[in-house]
């Protein structure tokens, strides 16, 4: 068997396979006796035509239909002998046969590119320490009042907050009705920060039955606009704010805290703890940008794939039934998450490298106290749930990973900056 391979790029090859006639013939007997079951001739019941009288008249038929699956056949046995590693799936072009003669064809492959990490340690990365304000803290307080408020109907607008249900109808710059364009009993939440200024100011001098007339400008897609609509006021409620007191503490937390300082305090406590984690995941979302940065890769275009396929799959699994809508647009989709694909890619080849290059492994005792940590929240025995993790490939590549980032922190240099602004 003739083979030769040819490099297209970095990390796309191209094999050339030619077979002589007598090499096929085993493949082609495989192939005889893999139809020899469907075949019905007349005099035999189905499957049992003896095998010569089955070549003799489809012969020519099942060696045709079979030249793809002996391609792949000796394009996987050619990857074993040389021990080739590729990856993606194979694209098998330029099948040439006729019978009696040799089989020549072409498969193009993909493999991971020769990754060589250097740039990866002391690098100057700067890490935001967000300090908690106590107007952090009030405004939650205010959106958990908010969220616990009730409604009181009343006749006239006094202050923002108030929800008003109305009708708004778009018109023209004339001020007739735009046919299609009324949406009914939308509700307008004065103090919402992203209502138009426009309709907040016209609804805080409305009254229930009142019609409104507004005009709104904005921006979309860059382009200047101007909405002119009619608010039909229906019904006006005012939202009474519960106060801060320990029976709304009691309530919120289910009884776990039962008095407002004790509920402040942990209220300080969850948001540093957020914040906390924000600071950390940032940092590492940093370190890997700039290792990623400084190390320009040709990606094979099937781990792209893979990643906008895994991508695609988690969207599909939030919808109901799994079922996307019918004017989802998977193409758009893709094309917009290109270059996140392509980063998570890059990414990925060199966290392999820094892994191996710096013998980072999930051993023994690493499992032994994942399972000892695990233990009581999921309510299995230590040593049952660590005899699970030793077959996990999942867990040992979460706990290889947590480890790459503790290594990568540890060894860079980093600035820290404090700051009240939210990131």
């Amino acid at each position: 068997m003739e083979v030769s391979i040819t490099n297209i790029s970095e990390v796309e090859k191209e094999m050339h396979v030619e077979a002589s006639a007598e090499e096929l013939i085993p493949h082609f007997e495989e192939a005889y006796k893999r139809y020899q079951p469907k075949i019905e001739l007349h005099g035999f019941r189905k499957g049992k035509a003896p095998l010569d009288l089955v070549k003799k008249i489809y012969g020519e038929s099942i060696e045709y239909s079979s030249l793809d699956t002996i391609a792949s056949d000796v394009y996987r046995s050619i990857v074993e002998e040389r021990h080739l590693q590729p990856i993606g799936e194979p694209v098998l072009t330029d099948l040439d046969y006729k019978r009696g003669q040799a089989l020549k064809f072409k498969v193009k492959y993909e493999i991971k590119p020769n990754v060589v990490v250097q740039e990866y340690k002391d690098l100057p990365v700067e890490k935001l320490v967000h300090t908690v304000t106590e107007k952090e803290i009030q405004d939650e307080i205010l959106r958990l009042r908010k969220a616990n408020a009730t409604l009181e109907e009343v006749q006239q607008v006094t202050d923002d907050e108030h929800l008003v249900t109305a009708d708004i109808q778009q018109l023209d710059a004339g001020g007739s009705p735009l046919i299609g364009k009324k949406t009914p009993d939308a509700k307008l939440y004065l103090a919402d920060e992203t209502l138009y200024p426009e309709i907040r100011d016209a609804l805080r001098t409305g009254s229930a039955g009142s019609a409104l007339r507004v005009k709104v400008d904005h921006t979309h897609d860059k382009e200047q606009h101007t909405d002119y609509l009619e608010l039909s006021v229906k019904k006006i409620e005012k939202t009474n704010l519960p106060p801060m007191d320990d029976e709304f503490v009691k309530k919120i937390t289910k009884g776990r805290t039962t008095t407002v300082d004790a509920f402040m305090q942990q209220l300080r406590t969850d948001l540093e703890q957020y914040w906390k984690e924000r600071t950390e995941q940032r940092l590492s979302d940093t370190i890997i940008g700039e290792i990623v940065k400084r190390h320009p890769l040709t990606v094979p275009e099937s781990l792209v794939k893979g990643i906008l396929d895994s991508l695609i799959e988690d969207l599909r699994n939030r919808y109901p039934k799994k079922k996307f809508p019918p004017d989802f647009n998977e193409q758009a989709f893709r094309e917009s998450n290109r270059n996140y694909a392509l980063f998570q890619a890059q990414w990925y080849l060199l966290r392999e490298s820094i892994i191996g290059k710096e013998g980072i492994v999930s051993s023994e005792s690493d499992l032994r106290k994942r399972a000892e940590l695990d233990a009581p929240n999921v309510g299995i025995d230590t040593d049952r749930l660590y005899k699970f993790y030793e077959s996990s490939s999942q867990v040992k590549d979460k706990i290889v990973s947590e480890k790459l980032m503790e290594f990568l922190i540890s060894h860079q240099a980093i600035t820290e900056k404090i700051t009240e602004e939210a990131f």
